[in-house]
């Protein structure tokens, strides 16, 4: 019972980055009806938004430290962070220390103003052309963004840590009944988890309880009626691309400590995240999320080695094999609904 209570935990983890990839995927695809092959782009944007803030905050200069000699006696120089001699030396440090949950404050305007750029730059060009032709100009678009990074940044993972207080680990079996040590797991892992599910339902609260959401939820199923009352659905729908992109940057920066961020990381997550959208349903914001944890769950439990033991390979095709097999029994995915994406 540990064991398959550690994998819950291991594939709720992973879920909930696909299930906010998925989230606002789903966002793009039931407003505008883009397919968006550079939504795991914004994902990689978030985490390197860490990065940059982490790099900004251990910047130092050097001072000359009288209290330290070299063995001639003279001096010491020492590199001091610009933080440290700003603020001083412990509010410095807890500031460098925290740069990870920081970046959330610079990580929410700078996607969403990447988003209206994209939206209103390159994506409204798009909007009645073919699905194959919104692939290409995103996928390349996807290319462009993280050979930015790549530039930029190296191709080499850059590790960004939590802060000290969340580097340990929970011993979570003593919590729910088991002996002491059966199911230790990282602080972090659960932070992300229960960032996760605030986002996420701060985001589904903001349709269903906000007077903007709901005019956005009606142009999802009537655009154009919606049009007809005299409301410009078009600019909201632009302000939800807005909203969708800085959900995947900030499910990007809370991820830094767990996958240390590389420029390829949005390409690993966007094929999955789009297998995630399909197996929820189309145009479906519940069925994205409840797709995104249970595929998480299920990944988890075949990366088992008495798993892989039995069928080699299993846990990199788990994920399609069930997107397969629900697809097969019901089309439009597990909640996708009749008419709302189709012509």
């Amino acid at each position: 019972m540990d064991a398959i209570f550690l994998q819950i935990l291991n594939g709720l983890d992973k879920g909930s980055a696909y299930a906010l990839i998925a989230l606002g995927l789903t966002l793009i695809f039931g407003t505008l009806g883009v397919v968006n092959f550079a939504h795991g782009a914004l994902f990689m944007l978030g985490a390197f938004c860490a990065v940059t803030l982490q790099k900004l905050f251990s910047l130092s200069y050097t001072v000359i430290d009288e209290t330290q000699k070299d063995f001639l006696g003279n001096p010491l120089k020492v590199e001091v962070s610009y933080l440290e001699g700003w603020f001083g030396k412990d509010l410095g440090g807890a500031l460098a220390d925290w740069s990870v949950p920081l970046s959330i404050l610079i990580a929410i305007p700078i996607m969403v103003v990447i988003g209206f750029i994209m939206e209103r730059g390159l994506i409204r060009h798009f909007y009645k052309r073919p699905h194959a032709d919104q692939i290409l100009v995103t996928f390349g678009l996807a290319i462009v963004l993280q050979e930015i990074v790549k530039y930029f940044f190296g191709a080499n993972p850059i590790q960004t840590p939590a802060p000290q207080a969340f580097r340990g680990a929970l011993d979570f079996g003593v919590l729910v009944g088991f002996e002491p040590g059966a199911v230790i797991y990282p602080f972090w892992r659960l932070v992300y988890f229960l960032f996760a599910a605030v986002l996420i339902g701060a985001v589904f609260a903001f349709l269903r309880f906000t007077t903007f959401g709901m005019v956005v939820r009606a142009g999802m199923a009537d655009r154009e009626t919606v049009g007809l009352l005299g409301i410009n659905i078009d600019k909201r729908f632009t302000i939800m691309f807005g909203i969708a992109a800085a959900v995947a940057g900030l499910a990007g920066v809370m991820y830094t400590p767990i996958l240390s961020p590389h420029y390829h990381m949005g390409m690993d997550f966007l094929v999955i995240s789009f297998v995630v959208v399909v197996v929820g349903g189309m145009g479906s914001l519940p069925g994205a999320v409840a797709a995104g944890f249970l595929l998480g769950i299920l990944q988890s439990f075949a990366s088992m080695n008495e798993v892989k033991a039995v069928i080699p390979g299993i846990d990199q095709v788990i994920i399609y094999l069930v997107a397969i097999v629900i697809l097969l029994v019901r089309p439009r995915g597990l909640m996708g609904k009749a008419g709302v994406m189709e012509e």
